[in-house]
């Protein structure tokens, strides 16, 4: 059968996921530009599944919020307010304080606290270079994506950890979507060094059971996410995060 084929009627799970994370990744890497209408038949020969999973593919990303349902019909690429973003950020740092402040006043499974700390000490490897290459910001991120995974688990909190998961699935709202940004940036390591520091002071207090202050710590740690945010979109060379042309600039 012909991928274009439109009589697939129960198209495998697989297909649909394949079809969702390709298109996430043209549209963040700017092959989809902002504003852009998508064009199913051109998907189906450039994805090379039926049109039946990339309808669902594009229902999945309208709800993650890539895209926007268009009055006449279809899909076009979103275009983010820098406000949106920001927002995005705000409500992760938020949850994540409410998450740390759970786990000191609640306590957490020792397992995963040690998990969490074995995470960090790779990063302490990364980080006692003078300079990272790309191959070592790939890593950070990584860990630092794991770290905040374990911290949502550290809660014990099933409804915190859907909540979360939800928001880091949120358009530049994971922990890491600006860390990237600024791997060519002379004072990157610098900024690395600093999460770090707010990392082990947030396990620390969560051991101390010093919810508020825990709270507190990583509420500071995502002004790092608002801080690289503004710093990406007033960079002068975008072409390292094709995905901030998806972003309106403030006027």
């Amino acid at each position: 059968m012909s991928p274009a084929s439109d009589t697939d009627e129960h198209p495998s799970h697989s297909q649909s996921v394949k079809a969702q994370l390709r298109l996430r990744e043209m549209i963040l890497a700017g092959d989809l530009p902002s504003g852009s209408r998508i064009a199913e038949l051109t998907l189906v020969d450039k994805l090379g599944v039926s049109r039946t999973p990339i309808r669902t593919a594009l229902m999945k990303l309208e709800q993650e919020g890539l895209l926007e349902a268009l009055s006449n019909g279809g899909y076009a690429v979103r275009t983010f307010t820098e406000r949106d973003v920001s927002d995005a950020i705000e409500l992760r740092g938020t949850l994540e304080g409410l998450a740390a402040r759970f786990a000191a006043e609640r306590g957490c499974a020792p397992s995963v606290l040690a998990q969490a700390k074995a995470c960090l000490d790779q990063v302490d490897q990364f980080l006692s270079n003078d300079s990272l290459n790309d191959e070592a910001f790939s890593a950070y991120v990584a860990h630092n994506e794991r770290f905040h995974a374990l911290l949502a688990e550290m809660s014990g909190s099933f409804v915190l950890q859907r909540e979360l998961d939800r928001v880091i699935g949120l358009p530049f709202a994971s922990p890491s979507s600006f860390v990237i940004s600024q791997a060519n940036s002379g004072k990157a390591r610098d900024m690395l060094i600093i999460a770090q520091d707010q990392h082990r002071q947030v396990l620390a207090a969560i051991e101390q059971r010093e919810g508020s202050r825990a709270e507190a710590i990583m509420r500071e740690h995502s002004r790092m996410a608002q801080r690289n945010l503004n710093e990406a979109m007033r960079s002068p060379d975008l072409e390292h995060m094709p995905s901030v042309r998806l972003i309106r600039r403030k006027s």
